[in-house]
C-alpha cells in the first residue's frame, strides 16, 4: 500500500471495527457486528457489485447465518436446491452417486443450495447499508494501516471524489481476498498446502429449457481432461474444465475453443456465453489469523480448491466465529485470550476442509472406469458437511471462560422447529443460548429475546424438539455460543447450576 498522503484530508472518525472488503464475508461480518451494537466501517475498493458469477454453492450452516442476519426468506426465492453430485467416467458411466438430502437438516435448512452470487450480494448490501451502525465506503482504496497500542489508524483514498481520508478503529479485519492488503500489512505469510491447478470456468445463459442437462452437479472424471457441470438458478449453467500443460488462458478462453469443449452438451443455438475465464485453484492457509488489532477472514486467511463448494461457506463461518468475540472484547466482557481463540479454532478446522477438498480434487483427476471408489448405486460414505472434522473446535473459547471443555464442546448444535413452528434461532438471534431440563432464571427467557443481559434461556421440558436433542447428547443442559457451537454441557443438578452461573455474557448487551 502506498503510504503517501494526497488530496484534501477529511475529519478523523473512530469506529469499533473497520472491515476491509465488501464481499460476502465482509458484509456478513459487518452485519453481525452491528447487531452486537458496534459501530462498523466497511471499506471496498470497487464501486459496485461484481456482476458475474463466482461462488455457486452454499450449505445449510451458511443459510443459518443468513437467517441470523435477516436475509434467508428473501434469498430462498432466488436459489435452488442441489440434489447432489454424480461422478462419471469418460464414457459417461456412473462411478459414484453423492446425493444431498432434500429434507431439512439438523440446521433447519437444506443441505445444499445453488445460487447466483450477485443476487446474494445485493441482499447482503441492502441489509448492511440500511443498518444505522454501519458506514460503507465503496470505490475507496485502503492506502495505509498504522497499528497503535489502543487503536489502528487508517488512510483511504476515494476514487469518486479524489479525497483522502483518515480514520481510526479499535480493530481492523481484512476480508479483502487472496491478495489481502491487510495481510500484507500484518507481514503474515501463507502456508502452501500443495494444490495448484488452472481450470477454465465457463458460465452460459440458456436460450431454452434443457432438462437433458440435468439438475445434479456432475464430475466428468475423464483421465485426459476432467470437467465439472453445475446447475445454477434459472437459465444459468456452469462448466469447469481443466487446463493441460502448455495451454494458455488466451487459448482456453477463445470462443471457438470454448464451444469445442461444450459441444457434447450445447451449441451456440442453445445458449450464449456469459463469460469464460481461467482461474487457478490454490490451497493455502495464513500462518496466523491475528496480529494485535489486525485480523483476517475469508480468502485473506485461506484459499481452498472448489471441489467441496466450501470457499464462501468458510468465510461465513469465520464471520460468525469472530463477530461475537470482537463484541465481547470491545465491551470489556471478553475473557483473556478470547480473540486468540478465533484463529486457534478456525485454522485447524479450515485446514481439514482444504485437505479434504484436495483429496476430492485428486479423485476427480484420477478416476477411470476401472478404478472408481464406488460403483453405480453405492452411496458416498461421507458427507461434505464433515460435522466432526475438528473435534477440538471450541475448546479454546471454553477455556477462556474458565470452563473445562467437555466431550461435546465444539460440536454444532442444531436448529429444530419449536412449538408453534418457529425456528430456534429466530427466538435467539446472535446470542448465547442455554437449554435445560431444570428450572432456569426467567429474566432471559426465550419469550423475551430482546433482553441482552446474558444467554437466552430455553426450557427443554416444554419443547419436545430440544428435549430430544438433549437426549441424543445424553445431557440435561447445554450452553450454546452465538455461532451455534456448543460451549459446554451438564448432566447433574450441580453441573447445571454451575453452567447457569457461568459468566458468558451476550455480545448484544
Amino acid at each position: 500500500m502506498a503510504q503517501g498522503i494526497s488530496g484534501n484530508l477529511t475529519a478523523i472518525a473512530h469506529y469499533d471495527v473497520a472491515v476491509i472488503g465488501y464481499g460476502p464475508t465482509g458484509a456478513v461480518l459487518a452485519k453481525l457486528l452491528a447487531l452486537c451494537g458496534l459501530q462498523v466501517l466497511v471499506i471496498e475498493r470497487e464501486r459496485g457489485i461484481y456482476p458475474l458469477p463466482r461462488a455457486v454453492h452454499f450449505d445449510d450452516e451458511t443459510m443459518r447465518v443468513f437467517q441470523t442476519i435477516g436475509i434467508a426468506d428473501a434469498l430462498r426465492q432466488k436459489i435452488r436446491l442441489n440434489p447432489g453430485m454424480r461422478f462419471v467416467d469418460g464414457n459417461g458411466s456412473l462411478l459414484l452417486d453423492w446425493p444431498r438430502p432434500q429434507e431439512t437438516t439438523y440446521h433447519g435448512w437444506n443441505a445444499s443450495y445453488r445460487f447466483h452470487q450477485p443476487d446474494l450480494e445485493a441482499l447482503l448490501r441492502q441489509t448492511v447499508q440500511t443498518h444505522p451502525n454501519i458506514t460503507v465506503k465503496t470505490d475507496t482504496e485502503l492506502q495505509w494501516l498504522g497499528p497503535n497500542p489502543d487503536h489502528v489508524s487508517l488512510q483511504c483514498h476515494a476514487g469518486d471524489s479524489g479525497l483522502t481520508s483518515r480514520m481510526t478503529a479499535s480493530y481492523v479485519v481484512g476480508c479483502d481476498g487472496a491478495r489481502s492488503a491487510v495481510r500484507q500489512a500484518m507481514g503474515v505469510a501463507m502456508e502452501d498446502l500443495g494444490f495448484r491447478q488452472s481450470w477454465l470456468v465457463v458460465d452460459v445463459l440458456l436460450h431454452r429449457e434443457m432438462p437433458e442437462l440435468g439438475d445434479h452437479s456432475v464430475q466428468f472424471c475423464d483421465d485426459q481432461r476432467p470437467m465439472t457441470y453445475c446447475r445454477s438458478p434459472q437459465n444459468r449453467r456452469r462448466w469447469e474444465i481443466t487446463m493441460q500443460a502448455g495451454e494458455t488462458a488466451a487459448q482456453m478462453t477463445d470462443p471457438d475453443r470454448v464451444w469445442q469443449f461444450l459441444s457434447r452438451w450445447i451449441t451456440p443455438k442453445d445458449a450464449q456465453i456469459e463469460r469464460s475465464v481461467v482461474y487457478t485453484f490454490e490451497s493455502s492457509l495464513a500462518e496466523t489469523w491475528r496480529k494485535d488489532r489486525l485480523l483476517l477472514a475469508g480468502d485473506a486467511a485461506h484459499l481452498t480448491p472448489p471441489f467441496m463448494g466450501q470457499g464462501m461457506c468458510s468465510g461465513i463461518r469465520d464471520a460468525a466465529n469472530l463477530a461475537w468475540k470482537l463484541a465481547l472484547t470491545l465491551k470489556g466482557r471478553g475473557a483473556s485470550g478470547l480473540l486468540d481463540s478465533y484463529g486457534q479454532e478456525r485454522s485447524p478446522h479450515m485446514r481439514a476442509y482444504i485437505e479434504t477438498a484436495i483429496k476430492l480434487g485428486h479423485l476427480i483427476n484420477s478416476i477411470d472406469g476401472d478404478s472408481g471408489p464406488a460403483r453405480a448405486g453405492e452411496p458416498a460414505d461421507k458427507s461434505p458437511k464433515m460435522a466432526s472434522i475438528a473435534p477440538g473446535l471450541g475448546g479454546a473459547a471454553a477455556a477462556c471462560f474458565g470452563f473445562a471443555p467437555g466431550r461435546h464442546t465444539g460440536r454444532l448444535f442444531g436448529q429444530p422447529l419449536l412449538a408453534g413452528g418457529r425456528r430456534m434461532d429466530d427466538l435467539c438471534g446472535y446470542r448465547p443460548v442455554m437449554i435445560s431440563r431444570a428450572s432456569l432464571p426467567a429474566a432471559g427467557c426465550a419469550s423475551e429475546p430482546k433482553s441482552a443481559v446474558g444467554p437466552v434461556f430455553m426450557d427443554a421440558q416444554s419443547e419436545p424438539a430440544l428435549d430430544a436433542i438433549l437426549s441424543a447428547l445424553q445431557v440435561n443442559a447445554v450452553l450454546v455460543r452465538p455461532d451455534r457451537y456448543i460451549l459446554a454441557t451438564a448432566v447433574s443438578d450441580a453441573e447445571i447450576t454451575a453452567l447457569a452461573g457461568l459468566e458468558f455474557p451476550s455480545p448484544l448487551g
